[in-house]
């Protein structure tokens, strides 16, 4: 298994266990660093849902309380894990990534650190525990993921604001609950 893509590089792996037994490697790590509960610490993403392709990235949401009070001593305890804060702007989520070296060019696994049990928590375990329940729903998001794919193979944005549509009405069907 080759975790890691370059910025803005796009392509999809077959589906593996081992990024299930990855996660619950990092998952150890972060709980051997940080004061995290296990049920704090969730597998999410493409690489959590069973038998669908993905990036070759582990996805993880960790929750806190509040986000405001994240402190430096956080941070800290997740860079002993090996992941580092990126400067990306997203409301009410900080995101980290762990990197394959020093260079820092190709990232291997996210962090979504978000309130815990809040929207974007609820959200993200949603999508993830609907579309490990739903054939149908987990065989159209591979068909957006490989139909943007057959054009291109880079421009992360792009990628994410193509399978948006999509993301947004499985959120709504939790909404709808």
């Amino acid at each position: 298994m080759q975790l890691g893509l370059k910025n803005d590089e796009i392509r999809l792996e077959k589906y593996t266990v081992k990024w299930h037994d990855e996660f619950i490697k990092v998952k150890n790590e972060l709980l051997k660093y940080t004061q995290f509960g296990e049920y704090r610490i969730e597998h999410i993403g493409s690489t959590s849902i069973q038998g669908m392709s993905a990036k070759p990235i582990i996805d993880i949401v960790v929750g806190v309380d509040n986000l405001e009070k994240v402190d430096e001593e956080l941070f800290n305890s997740f860079r002993k894990a090996g992941f580092l804060r990126l400067r990306v702007e997203k409301p009410n989520e900080v995101v980290l990534a762990k990197f394959t070296d020093e260079t820092y060019q190709v990232k291997t696994h996210f962090i979504h650190l978000v309130e815990y049990q809040q929207e974007i928590w609820n959200n993200l375990t949603f999508f993830r525990d609907y579309l490990n329940s739903n054939e149908a729903a987990r065989k159209e998001y591979l068909d957006i993921k490989t139909s943007y794919l057959k054009n291109t193979t880079s421009g992360i944005k792009d990628y994410t604001d193509f399978k948006e549509k999509f993301v947004k009405s499985i959120y709504n069907k939790r909404n709808a609950n």
